[in-house]
């Protein structure tokens, strides 16, 4: 019988606590702290989407300029090789 009537205490005092809770939680001050929550989100968002796209431009450029020289460096080998010229490379391990 006390075990019957302490669950029956537990179910009452949880629901007791859930509707205070739901109460609290839907109240005038509760929503206003969501409301102020969700505006910070939204500007933490449009802030790391900003830093992402500069990150983003800023990696399409240093891939451009990797391109080009690796396009220069290729131009220049074969410009040394259709002359006869050692690449600047064989000289230097020649020396070492």
């Amino acid at each position: 019988m006390d075990n019957k009537l302490k669950n029956l205490g537990l179910f009452a005092g949880g629901v007791l606590f859930g509707t205070a809770g739901i109460k609290l939680l839907s109240g005038r001050d509760a929503k206003k702290c969501y409301t102020n929550c969700t505006a910070a989100v939204l500007r933490m968002k449009e802030s790391v989407m900003k830093t992402a796209a500069t990150v983003q431009e800023n990696a399409e450029d240093i891939l451009a300029e990797a391109k080009q020289i690796n396009e220069q460096r290729a131009a220049e080998e074969e410009a040394a090789e259709v002359s006869g010229e050692e690449s600047p490379e064989e000289s230097q391990e020649e020396g070492a």
